[in-house]
């Protein structure tokens, strides 16, 4: 209803879960989304995984290491 369609609603649940797990993870959403958007073009498909924010946060922890 506030999305404007069934499509939308489906698109905005899937941005409120991936958020949500980045809180879940102690993780800045703005942070994660920003990165992983300025990455992603040049990202390899078959290593996607890598941007999710439980991995993605591993990452981050050993690149301050």
């Amino acid at each position: 209803m506030f999305a404007g369609s069934d499509r939308g609603g489906q698109r905005a649940a899937m941005m409120y879960s991936l958020i949500v797990s980045a809180k879940m993870n102690d993780i800045d959403p703005q942070a994660w989304l920003a990165d992983v958007l300025a990455r992603i073009a040049d990202h390899p498909a078959h290593k996607l995984d890598e941007l999710l924010p439980w991995c993605w946060q591993a990452r981050e922890r050993l690149e301050a290491a």
